[in-house]
């Protein structure tokens, strides 16, 4: 009987453990609170500014009916107050059924409706309204296209991402707009999609194109590399990240995560273990890297039980199945059996199954203590295995 090799029975690496992060962007408000007077001093001058200057839609030329201009005045005071949105829900509804409306009117009353409407979180109302409000198609270019932006942003906060892309995509071809900041979305939207190779190209574009791009947009780059399966692509960017940001621990453990991700696990252990020497190394997940990736390297057994006994004495690593499972397979591919033993023994109680059990009766069978054996391995059918046959073998032992 032979023990399973450690290599495939330790935790997986989660690699791409620092490249977390919500959504890159909220849904942009309507309007802010702080443009609400540069506004009002654009519209008393007759000089808005021109936001789309390159968009392919036409200016629409409606203005409001007089005889809605009352309520439409009152409709904006409203607005003008803070923490007003259900009197600017009630009042918009009322423009919106009221048969002297036209379709400006109508345009002006589901923006505010749909801003209102999320400043409540009501995500479905404020979409209805906005897709109202296009289907209109009577207010500015301004106005319009700003709206379309928060449609496709309130899209990609409900995990619609299709429906979000497919907005920006509209909003991008109409518009001619390339900020970074908004094309970052698109590469969001496309890398929770699992799109990994088209999402690529637009995260460089948005990075390459902002005078300041954001440490999350490296990661959200660095990710789609790697899982696109462009590993020297992902290599290159991480180690560029860690040059310009040598103080940075983590651009430092990103590129990490990409050694580990291309088997590079000497050049990861190597940057570890620098910043296990700084006292950088503050928390489980960093330890255990650590140990995982001596455990994926020929001959390293005996730093494994270095890294695995400080973190559990530094009271980082945490006493349960997986630390001593570690430590049992250390021990004893570097021959220490007795402190292998022991390791299992702490082990294989807290496994969910019985196959650590099992294994403890392997060695309790290989060192000859076979009533020691026996016990184990009827410890392990009490927890469960896959295949008992080896555990009753032993049981079954003169």
């Amino acid at each position: 009987m032979k023990l399973r090799n450690p290599k495939t029975t330790l935790l997986s690496l989660a690699l791409l453990a620092t490249f977390g992060g919500g959504l890159v962007a909220d849904a942009a408000a309507v309007e802010r609170p702080e443009d609400r007077n540069a506004r009002r001093s654009q519209q008393k001058s007759g000089k808005e500014e021109v936001r789309f200057p390159d968009a392919t839609r036409e200016e629409p030329k409606l203005k409001s009916s007089s005889k809605m201009q009352g309520k439409l005045s009152k409709l904006y005071k409203a607005y003008e107050k803070e923490d007003n949105d259900a009197e600017v829900l009630a009042l918009a509804k009322e423009v919106l059924a009221d048969t002297n409306a036209n379709e400006y009117d109508k345009g002006v009353a589901a923006q505010l409706a749909a801003q209102a409407a999320y400043n409540q979180d009501d995500l479905a109302g404020a979409t209805e309204y906005l897709k109202q409000l296009l289907a209109l198609n009577s207010l500015s270019n301004n106005n319009h296209y700003q709206s379309m932006l928060m449609l496709a942003q309130i899209h990609l906060q409900q995990d619609q991402f299709q429906e979000g892309i497919t907005t920006l995509d509209r909003y991008f071809a109409e518009t001619k707009s390339s900020k970074p900041e908004e094309l970052i979305q698109k590469g969001q939207a496309l890398y929770m999609m699992e799109k990994y190779a088209e999402a690529i190209p637009v995260l460089k574009q948005a990075i390459e194109t902002s005078p300041e791009p954001k440490d999350n947009w490296y990661g959200l780059l660095l990710a789609s590399y790697t899982e696109a399966g462009q590993t020297a692509e992902a290599v290159k960017l991480a180690e560029q990240q860690a040059t310009k940001n040598p103080a940075d621990k983590k651009s430092q453990m990103n590129l990490v995560a990409t050694y580990q991700q291309s088997d590079q696990f000497d050049k990861a252990a190597s940057i570890l273990e620098k910043l296990r020497a700084e006292g950088q190394l503050t928390d489980e997940k960093e330890y255990r890297q650590l140990y995982v990736t001596y455990a994926n390297m020929e001959g390293k057994e005996k730093e494994v039980i270095s890294v695995v006994n400080e973190g559990m004495q530094k009271g980082l690593l945490k006493p349960d199945h997986q630390t001593y499972l570690a430590l049992a397979q250390a021990y004893y591919y570097s021959e220490q059996i007795p402190q292998a033993i022991e390791a299992w023994q702490k082990a294989a109680p807290l496994s969910k199954d019985g196959e650590t059990y099992l294994n403890l009766a392997r060695v309790f069978w290989q060192e000859g203590r076979i009533p020691e054996a026996k016990t184990a391995a009827r410890a392990a059918l009490e927890k469960g295995l896959k295949k008992p046959e080896d555990a009753k073998k032993i049981i079954a032992l003169p």
